[in-house]
């Protein structure tokens, strides 16, 4: 059930229904909004009657919420949700650009590409510090000593980093240093990890699940968003399909799909979809087109060199042919 508060609604008024729902064993989530505030009831196993909070001060109409992601539907929420990211934002009418190399491999590589990327415009720095790889072998990334590179980057460049935290002992860590705390497909669910995300403030960047449904990728953003942290940015990066000549199959449908029922942004990561840097472009023009709010591409200074996905990075002049494309389909303004 969703409780609208009136637009004069006092402090004192959104304790007390929330003192009510709390009295019924159930869990209040204060949701504010551009008019009215909006409290959010979950923990119930069935219908809750109206008539128990509509007599109480402040509150305007009792709505039933029939979506089982009930904090994130757009039955709760009917604004789009904007994060602000120290002054950068996600969601709204401006199309956000998140870029970097898939991993931090030294501190030439990071503050070499950083420049590049600010220097175009790019806001969001994107860099492994730790990376899960299918093979044991493969290069894991720097740990600690990259999230100081990628801080390094942040100070020097006045860019927001994006960094992916892998389990719930080095959540803390990653927290530490960077602005926004990437989930990848493979945690997606990784319950435990979404629930100790959701008790932070700072933004998460949910990637899908490599054959996750939409549910199951929605339901996966109300774990985060039931304990307490609402700035969650979905991420579409490819699902596994019959295809054999792509990594992975890029499912555009969930974009405008993910609009009509939530109002979390999402973006596209056109990258880990196709594998490979001459479809990345076209990709990227595509998630655009059909409205994503941002998108995430990995850019290398070097991807011939680079130790991990150097084959589907793009060489700087490419993105910045991307970027180009972008601003003239309105979505991206180019530096001066």
């Amino acid at each position: 059930m969703l409780i609208l508060m009136h637009s004069q609604s006092t402090p004192e008024q959104i304790e007390k229904v929330k003192n009510r729902i709390s009295a019924l064993n159930l869990t209040p989530h204060v949701i504010p909004g551009q008019l009215r505030c909006a409290i959010g009831i979950t923990g119930n196993k069935g219908a809750i009657s109206p008539d128990i909070f509509k007599s109480l001060p402040g509150v305007v109409q009792c709505i039933p919420v029939t979506k089982p992601y009930k904090l994130i539907s757009r039955e709760v929420r009917q604004e789009d949700t904007v994060i602000d990211v120290n002054g950068a934002k996600i969601g709204g009418r401006d199309l956000t650009i998140i870029a970097g190399p898939c991993a931090v491999e030294n501190e030439q590589q990071i503050m070499t590409i950083a420049e590049q990327l600010s220097g175009m415009g790019v806001k969001f720095l994107r860099g492994g510090a730790f990376k899960p790889r299918t093979s044991p072998y493969s290069f894991q990334g720097l740990g600690e000593a990259g999230l100081k590179l990628l801080a390094k980057a942040r100070d020097s460049f006045g860019m927001r980093l994006v960094s992916e935290v892998i389990d719930v002992e080095t959540l803390p860590l990653v927290a530490e240093y960077v602005d926004v705390i990437q989930i990848g497909a493979r945690n997606m669910y990784n319950y435990s990890l979404l629930k100790n995300v959701g008790q932070l403030t700072k933004p998460v960047l949910l990637k899908r699940g490599l054959s996750a449904t939409l549910e199951e990728f929605l339901m996966a953003a109300e774990y985060i968003v039931s304990h307490g942290n609402f700035n969650v940015i979905l991420c579409e990066r490819g699902i596994r399909t019959f295809s054999d000549f792509s990594r992975n199959t890029l499912d555009m449908n969930v974009v405008p799909t993910v609009k009509q029922i939530s109002h979390l942004p999402i973006i596209v990561d056109p990258s880990h979809a196709s594998g490979d840097r001459k479809t990345v472009i076209p990709l990227a023009r595509g998630a655009v087109a059909v409205g994503a709010d941002g998108v995430i591409i990995e850019v290398h200074p070097d991807p011939e060199n680079a130790v991990s996905d150097g084959p589907q990075s793009l060489y700087p002049m490419q993105f910045q042919q991307l970027l180009g494309q972008l601003n003239e389909l309105g979505r991206f303004r180019l530096s001066e």
